[in-house]
C-alpha cells in the first residue's frame, strides 16, 4: 500500500513541480525588430529570385518585361479576340514548368484551365498576366514564388519556394 500512496503523491505533485517558465509577452520594440528582420530577409529572397529569373531569361535568349509586382512576361503571339477583364471567365491551354524544365502540370493531361478573373483560386501571377491578354494570345509568364505557390509550394509537384514558368494560350474570354 505504501508504494501506491507514494506513486499517487508523485503523480499529483508532478505538475506543480514542473520547471516551466512562463513566457513573458514581447515588447513593442522586440516585435518591431522581428518584423524588420523578416522584411529584410524577404527582400534578400526576392532579390535572389530575380537574379535566378534574369539568368534563366539570359541563358534562354528570351525577351521579357517585368511588372512592378515581379511578374516577367512575353506575349509570343497576338490574337484578335476579346480582351480579358476582371470578372470575366477565361479558358486557357497551359503548361507549368520549373526553371530546370521539369513539367509540373499541363492542359494536355489535366484539361483546359477555366477560372473567373479576380475571384482567386489561381496563382496571383497568372491572374495578373492573363489580364494583359486578349483571346488568341500566346504568352509566357515567369513567376517568382510570391506570385506562384509561395513558401510551401503546392505540396505535390511544385517544391517549396519555386519559380515557375507558365506558358499559356488564352482560348476564350466570356463575360
Amino acid at each position: 500500500m505504501k508504494i501506491n500512496i507514494a506513486f499517487l503523491i508523485v503523480v499529483l505533485f508532478m505538475p506543480a513541480c514542473s520547471c516551466r517558465k512562463k513566457e513573458k509577452p514581447l515588447t513593442n520594440a522586440e516585435i518591431q525588430q522581428t518584423e524588420e528582420a523578416l522584411v529584410g530577409a524577404n527582400r534578400i529572397l526576392v532579390k535572389k529570385d530575380r537574379e535566378k529569373i534574369r539568368a534563366y531569361i539570359d541563358s534562354n535568349n528570351l525577351i521579357m518585361q517585368e511588372t512592378p509586382s515581379g511578374l516577367w512576361f512575353a506575349v509570343n503571339h497576338h490574337g484578335s479576340g476579346a480582351k480579358a477583364r476582371a470578372n470575366y471567365r477565361v479558358s486557357l491551354k497551359y503548361s507549368v514548368e520549373l526553371l530546370d524544365g521539369t513539367v509540373c502540370y499541363n492542359s494536355d493531361s489535366l484539361g483546359i484551365k477555366q477560372f473567373r478573373l479576380g475571384k482567386g483560386g489561381v496563382e496571383s501571377g497568372l491572374e495578373e498576366g492573363v489580364l494583359m491578354l486578349s483571346e488568341g494570345d500566346q504568352a509566357t509568364f515567369i513567376m517568382p514564388p510570391h506570385l506562384a505557390q509561395g513558401l510551401p509550394g503546392d505540396g505535390n509537384r511544385i517544391p517549396a519556394r519555386s519559380i515557375i514558368v507558365y506558358k499559356v494560350v488564352l482560348l476564350k474570354v466570356e463575360p
